[in-house]
Parts: structure tokens; sequence; C-alpha cells
């Protein structure tokens, strides 16, 4: 709690995940599905003197529609500053194809490596709804990006 001098008013801040801790650094919304992604670099992972750069993402996929939804795959583009491509699928995320009820979400956190100090990330998911109908939703684009770097 903190006292807002301004107004004389007392505001309690409650910070229920890491997402509202930090915000979104990336969002999209395809139909009713909301992704959003915070990313931070990860130092104790990070060998910068052996060309090693390490990212932490969390990622919260919340149903904001009236059907559950199941995550079945996902593809990922991942672009390091020299514009070296990297594309990661698989099925499901962390070893889970979560279904997703409505007005509920997941929310997971995983790594990647780059062997420069910048880049970005990209992808979909494929969803299926209860009806069997597969669709993709989109992940926004969003920076890795280790301190101290101009890019």
């Amino acid at each position: 709690m903190f006292k807002n001098d301004l107004i004389g008013m007392l505001v309690v801040c409650t910070m229920p995940s890491p997402i509202a801790d930090l915000g979104p650094v990336s969002e999209a919304r395809t139909r009713d599905l909301q992704v959003e992604v915070i990313a931070k670099y990860s130092s104790e992972h990070s060998r910068p003197q052996q060309g090693l750069w390490v990212f932490e993402y969390t990622i919260r996929i919340s149903n904001r529609g009236p059907k559950p939804m199941q995550l079945v795959s996902r593809h990922w583009i991942i672009t390091d500053a020299a514009d070296a491509v990297k594309v990661v699928q698989g099925s499901g995320v962390v070893g889970k194809q979560p279904l997703i009820e409505s007005g509920e979400a997941f929310q997971y956190s995983s790594w990647c490596r780059l062997e420069t100090p910048t880049g970005w990330m990209k992808g979909t998911y494929l969803m299926r709804g209860p009806d069997g109908e597969e669709f993709e939703i989109e992940i926004a684009p969003f920076a890795l990006k280790a301190p101290y770097t101009i890019h």
C-alpha cells in the first residue's frame, strides 16, 4: 500500500500474475482469444562472452468467448539481430494441450536462446473448438533485448 499525496487517498495495489506485474509487451486478439506476452533477458543463463543470450517469456491466453477452446500446437518464428531465423513447431506448449474454458486463462513460461543480444519472436497457436473446428490465433511480435544494447 502507498499514500497518494496528490489527492490524499490510500491506494491498494494487487499484482496477481507476472503479466499484471509488468504489463504485456505484446498483445493480440483473434476471435475470442487474447494472447499477451512479457519477455525478459535471463542474465543467469546467458553467456555473452560465448555468443549466447537467453530470454524468458510468459504467455497468457485468455478465452473471452462462450465456448471452451483447446490449444493444439504452436508455431514460432524467432529472428535474431543477424536475421538468422529459427522456426519452432510442435504439439501443445510446455508438454500440455490445455483446454481453456470460457472466461478462463492459461498461463505458462518458457525460454529461447539467441546468438545475438537482440531479436524478436512471433507466431501462432492452432486452437480447436468444441465442434472440432481448428483455427490459428496470432502471437503478436515481441522484442528480445539484453540490457545495454542499442537496436
